[in-house]
């Protein structure tokens, strides 16, 4: 299909996505939820579905899904019902789900995501409710035989639903990506695809551009990666655009995508609500949410991302660029977000852990967490540098170094030790300025001839006759006077 005849629909995108919860038991019963234990092992009658059992609602849970509605602008529900969602999975021993239907805990909020190209739209998230994880089947290569393991089973799940207000793949990886940094901010699930702890499914649906009425939407399942969610969509788009244009209609239905061939393929006819039979679940009381239990998560949540990207472009003037990298990770948004309180230069503070503290990092495959030097440390370095009392090719060459060898140390007094501190004495300095000079006076005449660029080469020289001491604000005064005199 060519992207002329593409260009003529609008897709539309929704989302749903599941965070698995950071609890130590789970949803509704005290067994362990420990991702990688041995199969069958977090297991009880409770979640065996034993009769006579009866479910009790983890109540961490329940805050963790009350932060991602705040985080993500909804209104909270203060009396929460449960429901019983009734389907056959053999890896769902009770043989139906525990979930809520028609009194979501979050609803009417929004996100706002932004694109590569600096503009910004607005996401609207129908509901976040709370519901229990299914166990999971195993099919090993060359059996016959399906293995399930129950671990999973039970384990707490919030799921979050947008608007169908998607209109590219390149919006759909966006959001996904603004949820998994919520997620992690928040601490409530570690955001992980590959592992299943944020699994995605999308709604997708074409129509002709103009129109008012949405096309039938397929829901696309199995996809464990953004850029898989992305692919996704794509095909999907020019699959559903083929069969219109070609006279046919899109079947409402399930499809999982296949990531070896970047393609989707039929799983089954889309179910409607009747098919799962919900009902009330008789076993749970409501659950009310009253002003104390709310104003107590308030209270609790951590400066979110967009918070941090507003205070970070905003007051301390860095560039979308750089305040995107910092905030892509909340420990490096934090000690940033320290570093430039103890710092007024906030470029240089970026700058530093953009640089070396990352390539530090990335060569011993390590996180912020195992980071020796606190902010404090980091911002004795700039202070030196702003001061005039250290260069920066000095600083990240040997006092960084030494520092995180000494991680005590502060850093005006290894600088001190290590003979570091620049030469600021003009006199002194205006003696090698002229040994330079005398002994390059070829280059010299081409720099007064107008070849600008060997000022590099003069300073290169000088610093290597002060062991790249000179402070480089008077060493480049005192060149420029002599070249140009």
């Amino acid at each position: 299909m060519d992207d002329a005849t593409i260009a003529n629909y609008q897709p539309v995108i929704g989302l749903e996505v599941h965070a698995q919860l950071l609890t130590h038991s789970k949803m509704y019963s005290s067994d362990e939820n420990e991702y990688g234990s041995l199969p069958n092992t977090n297991l009880s009658v409770i979640t065996l579905g034993h009769p006579g059992t009866l479910p009790r609602v983890n109540r961490t849970a329940v805050d963790f899904a009350i932060k991602m509605g705040l985080a993500t602008n909804c209104q909270i529900q203060r009396e929460n019902l449960f429901a019983r969602k009734n389907y056959f999975y053999p890896d769902l021993p009770k043989g139906y789900q525990i979930t809520q239907d028609k009194t979501p805990i979050c609803y009417g909020g929004h996100i706002d995501i932004r694109l590569a190209d600096g503009s910004t739209r607005r996401i609207g998230i129908t509901r976040i409710h709370m519901e229990e994880d299914a166990g999971k089947s195993m099919h090993l290569a060359g059996e016959t035989e399906t293995l399930v393991d129950l671990n999973r089973a039970g384990v707490p799940l919030i799921e979050i639903v947008s608007e169908p207000d998607i209109r590219t793949e390149e919006e759909a990886y966006a959001y996904l990506a603004e949820i998994k940094k919520l997620v992690q901010y928040l601490e409530i699930c570690d955001g992980n695809m590959e592992e299943g702890s944020l699994r995605c499914d999308a709604n997708v649906s074409v129509m002709k551009k103009g129109a008012t009425e949405y096309g039938t939407k397929v829901e696309v399942k199995n996809m464990n990666s953004f850029r898989n969610v992305q692919r996704a969509i794509e095909y999907e788009v020019k699959r559903q655009v083929e069969i219109l244009e070609n006279g046919g209609e899109v079947d409402s239905e399930t499809r999982g995508f296949d990531a070896t061939s970047g393609t989707t393929s039929g799983q089954r006819s889309k179910e409607t609500l009747n098919d799962y039979r919900y009902f009330p679940e008789p076993d749970l009381p409501p659950l009310i949410v009253d002003d104390a239990w709310l104003h107590r998560v308030q209270a609790a949540l951590p400066a979110l991302p967009q918070q941090l990207y507003a205070r970070f472009t905003g007051e301390l003037g860095l560039s979308d660029y750089d305040a995107n990298v910092l905030i892509d990770q909340k420990e490096v948004a934090q000690y940033f977000d320290e570093l430039s309180r103890l710092t007024p230069n906030a470029k240089a503070a970026a700058n530093w852990i953009m640089g070396p503290v990352k390539s530090y990092l990335n060569e011993r495959a390590l996180e912020l967490a195992d980071f020796p030097l606190d902010p404090a440390q980091l911002a004795g370095i700039i202070e030196l540098i702003d001061a005039g009392k250290l260069n920066y090719s000095v600083a990240s060459k040997q006092l960084f170094p030494y520092l995180l060898e000494h991680p005590t140390a502060n850093a005006t007094g290894a600088a001190e030790t290590l003979g570091l501190l620049t030469k600021a004495d003009a006199g002194e300095l205006q003696a090698l300025v002229d040994q330079v000079l005398a002994a390059n006076p070829a280059k010299v005449a081409e720099y007064r001839a107008g070849k600008k660029s060997l000022t590099g080469m003069f300073m290169g020289e000088l610093m290597k006759l002060t062991g790249g001491k000179a402070d480089p604000k008077l060493a480049n005064q005192l060149l420029r006077k002599g070249l140009d005199g």
